[in-house]
């Protein structure tokens, strides 16, 4: 199979799914002839035209909202956010409105709307370029949150969401658009939503996790098989709905779980799957449900110090891989 980065992945599979439907069509600030922020859309203009390949005013509101307009009238808009940072103003027409189209019809409407949310740190970006934003969005009932790390999942999530006929929310965290490369099929497939995947094998702890915190905790857990642990890692992938089952079924054969996130702790997607944990695996517990998070301050500092003292890292992980061990 042929290798690619998460950010050509991710460019290739729209070029298809414009190709295969022509209600697909694109929104977003610099999304034409510049290509967008990360180049996402590099070329697009070229093949699609400005009536599909739509540059739109700085106004993430009005992105959203044109796209909802769209959708619920017949198109497959996919809405791009150019920062995870910027969607704030656009809260009302994603969590307000388009969460709740199929069930304030009664099903008489659907809203299949993708926005793609470029979000995360560790690329010096500070404290408006690099947060993290999934909470508020996987909280929402009528919202489906996806959180691709490889670029074959990027490529399988991404066509899936574009094909749902309900609101998806795709994180893209930018740190891995160029650095994680990896084996991407070259013809056509979907990864399904709602299913956790097991990224590494193993049999005295979990790890679960997402986003760029996967890599990180493979680094981790194959440092920590020279130490003689074996760790399992578990991608979520999909934020919500939570894989339940996945998450139940490792951690009650593992016994113990270190949860990696690298949004804040407070009511996080770590302190739901803790929740499932608790619930679900109490009685194959050997050890407490850890967490390994930033600290609970606004994200992300400036300084190069600050933000390696903010963000896991595979030391990290290590080291709580170590500590759990040893309980």
């Amino acid at each position: 199979m042929p290798e690619q980065t998460v950010i050509e992945a991710v460019r290739d599979t729209m070029r298809a799914e414009m190709r295969r439907d022509e209600t697909v069509i694109l929104l977003g600030e610099d999304i034409g002839n510049r290509g967008g922020v990360f180049l996402a859309t590099d070329g697009f203009i070229e093949e699609f035209g400005a009536d599909r390949v739509i540059d739109t005013p700085l106004a993430e509101s009005l992105i959203c909202g044109l796209a909802l307009g769209a959708a619920v009238n017949g198109m497959r808009p996919l809405a791009e956010i150019q920062f995870a940072d910027f969607v704030w103003p656009a809260i009302n027409q994603i969590v307000g409105e388009a969460a709740r189209v199929r069930y304030g019809t009664n099903g008489l409407k659907t809203a299949p709307l993708t926005i793609r949310v470029p979000y995360g740190g560790g690329v010096r970006g500070g404290l408006y370029h690099s947060q993290s934003v999934e909470v508020l969005f996987a909280h929402t009932p009528g919202l489906t949150v996806v959180a691709p790390a490889t670029p074959y999942d990027a490529k399988g999530l991404l066509a899936s969401a574009i094909r749902s006929d309900d609101p998806v929310i795709v994180l893209e965290h930018k740190r891995t658009y160029r650095l994680v490369k990896g084996e991407v099929p070259a013809g056509d497939y979907t990864v399904p939503i709602g299913r956790a995947e097991i990224k590494r094998p193993g049999s005295d702890m979990t790890i679960v996790t997402y986003g760029l915190m996967l890599h990180y905790a493979l680094q981790a857990a194959e440092a920590a098989s020279e130490q003689g642990f074996d760790v399992e890692v578990l991608d979520l992938r999909t934020l919500r709905p939570l894989d339940s089952d996945a998450i139940a079924e490792s951690v009650s054969r593992t016994g113990k779980v270190l949860i990696v996130q690298e949004d804040t702790p407070a009511v996080s997607i770590s302190s739901e799957v803790a929740a499932i944990i608790g619930e679900r695996c109490f009685f194959d517990l050997d050890a407490p449900i850890t967490r390994l998070t930033p600290p609970e301050i606004p994200p992300m500092p400036f300084s190069p110090l600050q933000e390696a003292a903010f963000m896991p890292s595979p030391e990290k992980i290590l080291a709580a891989i170590t500590k759990l061990a040893e309980l």
